[in-house]
């Protein structure tokens, strides 16, 4: 039985994941993992240097390295390399494909260096213009971190092609297995270094990190048969890729100079408010990515499939749709009235301080607002891209962009306010994306506005019935019962109380007679029976539908 266990585990973690619910399956999976070693980071970040000027510091230090590979890296092979060599695979031209990977790694390569040398050379010059609201001796640590951190995108780089070629091979486990060992790798860093090297551990387990990420990719990699020979040919696909990047870039470019824009309104209050800000987000992203990401992913090569057939394709999209809003919406309402025992679990140590915890609550709280507009962005933008419209996204997101910078100039430089009105103008930011994207969604496809609305209101009348079963409790209890400043108290606190609350929303659900709930059950149902999802992974995508 163990045996069998074993070597039916082995062979999903080798094998592809041709079928929707499998590969669903494991980048949930994956992508919970992630967040879990995200989530535990930040903890021993917050163990080990609080809400301090020196975790701002190391925050901010990834925003040029990060947006230079997002740019000019991600941007390219996400959007650009996957369709091109799978085309080449489905014509039987495997070494025309592999040639094409290794001149774009050649290419990537020379890129990066010469990057990196005016990366390194001017880290202190390009820290004061991101951090121009830091003292000197901030900026001085933060060109010495940006040094060591542009040190790890080669890896990077890497790594990203090995996470490309094996998705065109239809390999999702391994890499999510990949971007989870990231998190790992700085893990070890602090446990290993920070007592001896201060900050300068973590960007020890950033190199640590980026290099588990590419080397757990290379075996399966080898497997495909792919090999590395440097080469400069740009006839074999690699001007294609770069034709089709240019939409997608802009797109990239215009999110991150938005999320550069944060850290730059940041740095004028201090280096703490961007530890606040960037844990309240932390914790608000793990839904987004958990339902949001992963619902839309796996249901995108049954949108692309089924484009030419609008009713079918609607079908999925609704259905997509539909789930994701009866996922984050409650998830939302929890974050909000949870935010001050939920910032006291995850980051609460002695070095977390009362008003730290207050000022992060009041982030995530902001934040939640757009909780569903950020998941439902991720569907939406793959309904755009599934009709080969990568322009529509790009205006969209420059509309929202532009918005997000406008409010945020003028609640931090303008009118003085605290971090978490940052987190107040993405949200509203987000909103407005959300119904510009579903606007022009609905030009293309015609949507059931009156269906949607109708659901809408029922799962936000269940949400909001559910939030009033959180807060009666949690201060009845709070109050009453638990003494909070003990952790298992705290533990039992927000376990009971969102029982209540998630045990009102099903009741309501059911009342409401909302749809979603029977997907939801069925999908759980399956994830229980681990033996069929691992016969599923060879079986190929047949249905038009996507039903967790």
């Amino acid at each position: 039985m163990v045996n069998s266990i074993v070597r039916k585990s082995l062979n999903a973690i080798a094998s592809k994941q041709t079928n929707i619910f499998s590969a669903a399956f494991f980048i949930i999976l994956t992508t919970i993992f992630s967040q879990l070693l995200g989530v535990f980071k930040y903890r021993l970040l917050v163990s080990y240097f609080g809400a301090s000027s020196d975790l701002g510091v190391f925050l901010a230090s990834f925003r040029i390295p990060d947006f230079l590979f997002q740019v000019l890296i991600a941007g390219a092979l996400f959007s650009s390399f996957i369709p091109i060599f799978s085309e080449y695979l489905s014509k039987g031209k495997k070494e025309e494909a592999f040639s094409m990977t290794s001149s774009l790694i050649t290419i990537g390569i020379i890129i990066y260096s010469l990057i990196s040398i005016v990366v390194i050379l001017f880290s202190y010059q390009l820290a004061s213009i991101i951090t121009p609201g830091f003292s000197k001796e901030e900026l001085s640590l933060m060109a010495n971190l940006i040094r060591i951190i542009q040190l790890s995108q080669l890896f990077f780089i890497l790594g990203t092609v090995a996470t490309v070629v094996l998705q065109s091979y239809q390999h999702f486990l391994i890499p999510g297995i990949a971007t989870s060992l990231y998190n790992l790798g700085i893990i070890l860093g602090l446990i290993l270094f920070a007592s001896t090297f201060g900050i300068y551990g973590a960007t020890i387990g950033v190199l640590i990190g980026s290099l588990l990420f590419f080397l757990v990719q290379t075996p399966l990699l080898k497997k495909t048969g792919f090999v590395f020979r440097p080469t400069l040919n740009l006839q074999n696909g690699v001007t294609k890729i770069f034709d089709l990047m240019i939409p997608r870039s802009i797109t990239i470019i215009i999110v991150q100079l938005s999320i550069t824009a944060n850290v730059f309104f940041a740095s004028f209050l201090s280096a703490r408010s961007l530890v606040v800000f960037d844990l309240a987000q932390t914790l608000v992203m793990a839904p987004v990515l958990l339902f949001g990401q992963s619902i839309a992913q796996a249901s995108f090569p049954s949108l692309a499939l089924k484009k030419e057939n609008k009713q079918e394709f609607l079908s999925i999209f609704l259905s997509s749709f539909n789930q994701i809003l009866y996922l984050t919406l409650p998830v939302s309402v929890l974050l909000i009235v949870l935010r001050i025992p939920l910032v006291r679990l995850f980051y609460g140590t002695q070095r977390f301080d009362w008003q730290a915890t207050i000022d992060t609550g009041l982030t995530l709280a902001l934040f939640s607002i757009s909780v569903f507009a950020q998941a439902l962005i991720y569907l939406l933008s793959r309904a755009f891209y599934a009709f080969k419209d990568t322009k529509t996204p790009l205006y969209i997101t420059l509309i929202s962009v532009i918005f997000n910078v406008t409010l945020s100039y003028l609640f931090i430089l303008i009118y003085k306010l605290p971090i978490y009105y940052l987190a107040l103008s993405y949200s509203f930011a987000t909103i407005l994306s959300f119904i510009l994207m579903t606007f022009f969604v609905n030009k293309k496809v015609s949507l059931p506005k009156v269906k949607i609305l109708l659901n809408v209101i029922k799962i936000s009348v269940a949400s909001l019935i559910m939030g009033f079963s959180l807060y009666v409790p949690i201060k009845l209890l709070d109050q009453l019962v638990f003494d909070t400043t003990r952790t298992i108290n705290l533990i039992m606190l927000t376990g009971i109380a969102s029982f209540l609350g998630f045990s009102t929303y099903i009741f309501f659900t059911w009342l409401l007679n909302i749809k979603e709930a029977y997907y939801i059950i069925a999908a759980i149902k399956r994830f229980g029976n681990w033996q069929k999802v691992l016969k599923q992974v060879e079986e190929p995508i047949d249905g038009p539908k996507f039903n967790p």
